[in-house]
């Protein structure tokens, strides 16, 4: 752990144990660190100060935009619309080619934020025309008092919610966020201990698969996102587990995202993910029994359309993040009228 020396601390944490020496036991990720006094957690967000935790990134925004849902991605969620999208810095993970890495992979010194209070995110939220908030960019477990405080009085204002997760958060921080969240978009990067070392250097991904299907429970909109990796998870043995996975525990109504991975950071050697193999992964997720499966980061591509599960009529047509045309009236297929799951 990282011994911190902060003189002006922003937010007491709401999920952590005292222990004896004035160590602190963190309870928001599942990696629940142990903090001695002046130290801070794996992720560099918190800090122990006298047997007492606090968060230093309360409010302190990285990065501010307005996107479309699409880009989170989420298809299924009313699609089309406009989202402010907020992130702050620091991340459970060190995915070795994370897109992201200059906020996510953020330890300590200068955080180059601005501070943004819960009630002016609502202002701006509705100013810009947006529905709803989504917390992206970086880890929105590490900002759990924060998005708490602001969902709560995004709900009072009619907005929606949302978190782009790697699904790493505690149940026990679920359960305090899960009232006041709309969308639950998170990423399976794999289906093995082994893959999900190399990739987020974690030894139990079982709690993420435990907490996804929490999410659910609660009602939820959940999509799931996996990046075809070559050499990491772009096998079939992983990816059938995946697939099967969503199928029967989420359901098969629940969109199953295998997007292209790009050449980043300590994977850029690597070369894009060949198009065979995800059209592979789309035909397992199918035959698995997925309803909705699509292929991301292939602009063009006919499977980043939606169509009729059950006629196979096109619904919706997309150019990237933008929807060329949505024919779904009433939440219904114009052909078959059957009930297309989501909110449209």
């Amino acid at each position: 752990m990282q011994k911190f020396v902060i003189a002006d601390m922003k937010k007491e944490t709401i999920l952590f144990k005292k222990l004896g020496d004035k160590k602190v036991k963190c309870n928001i990720c599942q990696r629940r660190c142990i903090i001695s006094e002046s130290h801070t957690g794996w992720c560099g967000t918190r800090v122990n100060k006298g047997g007492i935790l606090y968060s230093m990134i309360y409010g302190e925004v990285s990065s501010l935009s307005v996107n479309p849902i699409e880009k989170k991605p989420v298809f299924h969620f009313y699609p089309g619309s406009r989202w402010l999208s907020l992130g702050s810095v620091g991340c459970n993970f060190r995915c070795p080619g994370c897109q992201n890495w200059d906020i996510a992979h953020w330890k300590r010194g200068e955080m180059y934020t601005e501070y943004l209070p819960p009630e002016e995110l609502i202002i701006r939220t509705k100013a810009s025309g947006c529905i709803g908030i989504s917390w992206t960019f970086n880890e929105p477990a590490l900002w759990l008092e924060y998005t708490l405080d602001a969902a709560n009085r995004a709900k009072e204002q009619g907005l929606y919610t949302n978190y782009v997760t790697n699904g790493f958060i505690t149940e026990e921080a679920l359960d305090m966020i899960a009232p006041f969240l709309d969308v639950y978009r998170v990423d399976i990067k794999a289906f093995s201990k082994k893959t999900y070392m190399r990739t987020g250097h974690i030894k139990q991904f079982n709690g993420i698969l435990d907490v996804t299907q929490k999410a659910k429970g609660y009602g939820m909109h959940v999509e799931v996102v996996t990046n075809v990796t070559p050499g990491f998870n772009d096998n079939e043995t992983e990816l059938q587990g995946i697939a099967s996975w969503i199928n029967n525990t989420l359901g098969p109504e629940t969109p199953w995202h295998v997007t292209r991975f790009y050449p980043h950071l300590k994977l850029s050697h690597l070369p894009q993910t060949p198009l065979p193999v995800l059209e592979k992964a789309w035909s397992i997720g199918k035959d698995e029994g997925l309803w909705y499966v699509y292929i991301g980061n292939v602009p063009g591509h006919r499977w980043e359309n939606t169509y009729c599960h059950k006629c196979g009529a096109i619904l919706i047509e997309r150019d990237i993040f933008e929807i060329t045309k949505n024919r779904i009236s009433n939440s219904k297929c114009p052909e078959c009228k059957t009930l297309i799951p989501g909110k449209f």
